[in-house]
């Protein structure tokens, strides 16, 4: 009886290991993190803007070309890490939407008015409703959006020169088409 007792610990830890690499095993990234709403229009929304007298954003907004919506927050540090590649890409001629998620104004505007801001139009979204709509995890998270409107791809972390160049641009450069 001692014994059965003794492995007791031991198959759990046999069956956690399982379980955890089982999504692995499948052959799926565990750094990905599926999305119900791709392929689907972008959830209705029309919000604020960051600085008085500006355009809001809206979900009629992202109609027309192909653009990237980041989700942001000056509290972020990968979004800080971010900005300098989402620069380079509006310098390229790429639309960028921000949608700043839970911040305060005030911050958010020191946090550009410090490192820059590539965003065209910038939607405050302080309860975080609309980012809970793109079924948002956490920040920072951007959405390739085509030019209907429809969501066509989400990176999940910091827009990277790997991730800009090997996965946003061409696939925005597909949809220009």
């Amino acid at each position: 009886m001692r014994r059965i007792l003794a492995l007791i610990p031991l198959l759990a830890a046999v069956a956690l290991v399982a379980a955890l690499a089982w999504p692995i095993i499948e052959g799926r990234n565990p750094q990905e993190l599926p999305s119900v709403l791709l392929d689907k229009p972008v959830p209705a929304f029309d919000l604020p803007a960051l600085t008085p007298g500006e355009p809001g954003l809206a979900s009629s907004d992202l109609k027309g070309k192909p653009v990237l919506v980041n989700v942001f927050a000056s509290w972020c540090a990968p979004c800080r890490a971010e900005i300098p590649r989402l620069m380079a890409l509006a310098g390229e001629g790429v639309t960028v939407y921000g949608l700043a998620y839970k911040d305060d104004p005030e911050a958010t505007r020191r946090f550009l008015d410090g490192l820059g801001n590539p965003y065209e139009r910038i939607g405050v979204d302080r309860d975080g409703r609309t980012a809970i709509e793109f079924g948002v995890y956490g920040v920072p998270e951007t959405y390739v959006i085509d030019g209907n409107g429809v969501i066509r791809h989400r990176h999940v972390g910091e827009v990277t020169d790997r991730v800009a160049d090997a996965t946003l641009v061409p696939l925005l450069g597909e949809l220009a088409k």
